[in-house]
């Protein structure tokens, strides 16, 4: 297996948003000593029970998405993963109205992932294409500097204009970065 974090699962469940039609994209990322919890909730295309039991299938996919790939690794690597952690995770989804995926991981458990990188997860998330806002919302009660922040896409969009300008992505960045510590 190889190296990941637990902003890599949130970054690869998000796309799989971004992916779906999703206009709206809304993430809320929760992290205290003990837990670490994400939830993730669009308005795309939604799932059937009968495609939500696939997409739970490691070893079902859909061939389109990824056409060289044999299995779909997303949402099945999220539950392993959070199971093995001490946690879980839930998913509810309706076709046509859109998907709701919660994950929650044990910190205090040997198999939980290291959290990595949150603010540029974040400035990655951000960046996706599809979806006509992606809003992030973070909190983190962990003793020293806790803190709890918004950011939404159509506001960086209208303080800094193209996303993809290499002035506004170190901007991003940095904004993302302060409002992530504590002196920020």
């Amino acid at each position: 297996m190889g190296h990941y974090t637990l902003c890599d699962l949130v970054a690869d469940i998000t796309q799989n948003s971004a992916e779906a039609g999703a206009e709206l994209v809304e993430l809320e990322i929760r992290e205290t000593h003990d837990e670490f919890r994400f939830t993730l909730k669009d308005n795309g295309k939604g799932m059937t029970p009968e495609e939500l039991a696939r997409a739970r299938d490691p070893f079902v996919t859909d061939g389109v998405k990824h056409p060289r790939r044999k299995v779909g690794l997303g949402i099945p690597f999220l539950i392993q993963t959070a199971e093995q952690s001490g946690g879980g995770c839930s998913i509810e989804s309706q076709k046509g109205k859109g998907t709701v995926v919660s994950a929650w991981f044990d910190m205090n458990n040997v198999d939980t992932p290291p959290v990595g990188d949150i603010p540029s997860m974040a400035r990655s998330i951000l960046l996706f294409a599809g979806p006509g806002e992606i809003v992030l919302r973070r909190s983190l009660k962990t003793g020293a500097g806790d803190r709890d922040y918004e950011v939404r896409k159509t506001e960086l969009v209208e303080a800094l204009g193209d996303l993809e300008d290499a002035e506004s992505l170190s901007l991003m960045g940095r904004y993302l970065r302060s409002a992530e510590t504590e002196d920020g």
